[in-house]
């Protein structure tokens, strides 16, 4: 007995005698194979290894448990199997389970651009399902279909096939009549209709071994460089502090000390966790994890302090005195990340951390927030080291904003050119005034920590990891260059005309050098 199918360019004849781990190669080599590979699973021979292809034959009042690899099941219901035949008298059902490379399926034009979120099918898996002939669309009571995975995705979407073109084959993934549901270790697909189905996830950023030891050299190096380097730049503000005593350089040096404190105790947690055993801790791990915590919680808080002082300069302007401002602005600086890092530490949140890569096996230990009770861990890992760090950052990208829209209104005010003929000078000025404005924007932008808001760009590639590691790394070292730059401004004489533009001088006083 044999049936011809035909496909576009070219005909098949399937017979019994045809051995089902070809099936997918021969049809492949027509331009519209999913219904030719459809039919012919149906009817080739299972002689040789069978592969990921799992004929069964049952009665169909049973329901059907298969599994064509370890990491894939099929559970149909009798009612599917009733319906895939017409719902007749008792009768034996071929039921045929496979799974196929997703790369095989073709999206058709239009989805490329949006394939639900821009997702992509979980470990390139296609489980095919056949009960009966024809393949019936809308079940009674839906087909199970489970997909193992190792926790190396935290959600996904069940979807079939949608064949939108029969002569090409192409298509698209729909949910439509899929629910999904995560657990632990599995993924449960309910969808009342036959065919192919996957699952669609967040393609996740994959780091190597290589990529790891590179950014470990990269963090250790950077925060090597940055402590000494926010040590060096504190001495220039307290120098600086004794001969201008002003409020803004108190403020750089409360947040240059914070950031030595964090880059000192990183580099050591870091050495301390490779020293200790696999699962070993110890109270020193315990007490370097509360320092560097709170340490990032005094960065960021004087980051914020930072820009609540810009708002007072830049918005208020006038009556803007604040009795024992430096001394107020201290205990919220300094008291805010100690109450919270006691309070954590009375909780024994901190210990030994293991950090674990995305879809890698690598792991980094430190000494950081770390506990049995992995709610209570959660509820402060995200108050303190995400949400807290998210609301600094906007606010300080607002108050660069801010500063960004007084220099250009300085800018356009600013006529110290207009009677000028000599369009070479002053060209060459405005290259001047221009390259000031991006180094202080630059500068102001690692004060107020905003580079911490390059976080967000670690989920979205590993170029964006390299981006936030360098960065974050070396703030002790941008922190110097801006103390090297403050000085060098200070130093200028105030008749300089060569070397200090009348706006540039505005912006400057009015952002760093006030006495308010």
């Amino acid at each position: 007995m044999s049936k011809n199918w035909c496909g576009p360019s070219s005909c098949f004849t399937s017979s019994a005698s045809y051995f089902c781990e070809n099936v997918l190669d021969e049809c492949r080599k027509s331009e519209s194979w999913i219904g030719c590979y459809e039919d012919r699973i149906m009817t080739c021979q299972t002689g040789r290894s069978m592969g990921r292809i799992k004929q069964l034959k049952v009665v169909s009042l049973q329901e059907v448990d298969v599994s064509p690899t370890f990491e894939h099941r099929v559970q149909i219901p009798s009612s599917a199997l009733q319906e895939s035949i017409g719902n007749v008298s008792e009768v034996d059902v071929l039921v045929v389970a496979s799974v196929i490379n997703s790369s095989y399926f073709k999206l058709s034009p239009p989805e490329k651009s949006r394939r639900l979120g821009g997702q992509e099918v979980f470990r390139y898996s296609v489980i095919c399902v056949r009960a009966g002939n024809p393949a019936v669309k809308k079940l009674s009571q839906p087909i199970t279909l489970t997909f193992k995975h190792n926790k190396e995705v935290e959600n996904g979407t069940c979807v079939f096939w949608k064949e939108t073109s029969a002569k090409d084959g192409t298509g698209y993934w729909s949910n439509e009549g899929c629910d999904t549901n995560y657990t632990p270790h599995e993924f449960i697909c309910s969808c009342k209709r036959q065919r192919f189905f996957a699952v669609l996830v967040n393609p996740g950023i994959s780091v190597t071994k290589a990529d790891a030891d590179k950014l470990n050299y990269i963090t250790y190096i950077g925060s090597g460089l940055s402590a000494p380097f926010a040590l060096i730049s504190l001495f220039i503000y307290i120098y600086l502090h004794r001969r201008y005593p002003e409020k803004s350089i108190s403020l750089h040096m409360q947040l240059t000390v914070a950031m030595f404190c964090l880059h000192l105790t990183f580099l050591l947690s870091s050495l301390l966790a490779q020293l200790l055993k696999e699962k070993e801790d110890s109270s020193s791990c315990l007490v370097l994890g509360l320092v560097l915590h709170w340490s990032l919680l005094a960065t960021m808080t004087w980051s914020a302090l930072e820009g609540f002082h810009l708002y007072l300069l830049l918005i208020r302007v006038f009556n803007i005195y604040v009795r024992r401002y430096l001394l107020k602005l201290s205990l919220i600086g300094w008291g805010f990340p100690t109450l919270v890092a006691a309070v954590c530490g009375i909780s024994r949140v901190y210990g030994k951390y293991t950090l674990k890569y995305s879809n890698s096996n690598l792991t980094q230990h430190m000494c950081w927030i770390s506990g049995k009770s992995e709610q209570k861990l959660l509820v402060v890992s995200y108050i303190t080291t995400v949400a807290f760090p998210f609301f600094v950052v906007v606010f300080n990208a607002c108050m660069l904003g801010l500063v960004v829209f007084k220099i250009w209104e300085l800018r356009r005010g600013d006529r110290s050119f207009g009677s000028s003929s000599d369009w070479k000078k002053i060209n060459k000025e405005r290259k001047k005034r221009l390259w000031k404005d991006c180094v202080t924007v630059l500068g102001l932008s690692c004060v107020l920590g905003l580079p911490w808001g390059l976080a967000s760009t670690t989920y979205v590639s590993l170029a964006g990891i390299y981006i936030f590691t360098v960065l974050n790394s070396l703030q002790g070292l941008f922190i110097f260059l801006w103390s090297v730059a403050m000085a060098w401004s200070k130093s200028q004489p105030e008749n300089n005309s060569s070397i200090r533009d009348s706006s540039s001088q505005k912006m400057m006083t009015t952002s760093f050098n006030s006495r308010n």
